[in-house]
């Protein structure tokens, strides 16, 4: 049970400090250099480029 609180408080404090920085005026968190980004695709558009 210890574990399970223990777990629980560290997710919080991790939302609440995302939230937190988001409020402040810092973006949101951006992927990395691979992915979608490379491809330039968008996921949404089912394979169509980016405008």
């Amino acid at each position: 049970m210890t574990l399970f609180l223990l777990s629980f408080a560290v997710l919080v404090l991790a939302a609440i400090g995302l939230g937190t920085g988001l409020l402040l005026g810092r973006g949101p968190l951006g992927g990395s250099c691979g992915g979608d980004a490379v491809l330039k695709v968008c996921a949404f558009c089912k394979g169509k480029e980016r405008r």
